[in-house]
């Protein structure tokens, strides 16, 4: 009886991921599960608990704006002298081209700008693509020439900001901001090897 439970768990969660799989990626989402103690299977896209584990992680979608921006980029690049395929690659982790981003510390836009800094970068609306981009590129500019030249390090600092950059002469020592650094990089060269 024990096996033929087993065999049946087996097979329904075969089903559950044939099915899941065969939703269109629009539809998709990470998927959590735990067993309770009675052997059934729980699934969600939405934990409620801590016993939910990831089971299947949502496959990125392609973002269909990754060309939309190019003419800003373009102008932005020519501007402050920084390549369109960085600039590209910092839209691209900062907000995966959502102009309307909002981050949980209340970056905006595209390059995902604090709002302490919308002044001082001429940025009137941040959600408009060509004010985020120049401000961004602005800043980012900045950032390049205060560590002169140094990409990981202007990167690392248009993340955590520049005094962590200084305080610790290096890539700060953040989980999050090591993490930001790689991805940009990895996108800068995915960019570049396309182009």
């Amino acid at each position: 009886m024990v096996y033929l439970f087993k065999k049946i768990r087996w097979l329904l969660l075969v089903l559950i991921v044939g099915f899941l799989a065969a939703i269109p990626e629009p539809a998709l989402a990470d998927i959590f599960m735990y067993i309770d103690s009675e052997g059934v299977l729980h699934f969600t896209n939405a934990p409620t608990s801590s016993q939910y584990k990831l089971y299947i992680k949502e496959r990125p979608k392609p973002s269909l704006a990754t060309k939309v921006y190019d003419p800003i980029i373009k102008e932005a690049s020519l501007r402050y002298g920084l390549s369109f395929q960085l600039i590209k690659a910092i839209i691209r982790v900062e907000s995966n081209f959502n102009a309307k981003a909002v981050s949980r510390k209340g970056a905006l836009g595209l390059m995902q700008v604090m709002p302490y800094n919308l002044k001082s970068l001429y940025i009137s609306d941040p959600f408009d693509p060509k004010e985020n981009i120049m401000g961004g590129a602005r800043y980012f500019k900045a950032m390049i020439d205060r560590f002169n030249g140094k990409l990981p390090l202007a990167l690392a600092a248009y993340n955590a900001g520049p005094s962590m950059v200084e305080k610790y002469k290096a890539i700060p020592p953040i989980e999050e901001t090591r993490n930001y650094v790689k991805k940009v990089m990895e996108f800068f060269y995915l960019y570049k090897k396309s182009s």
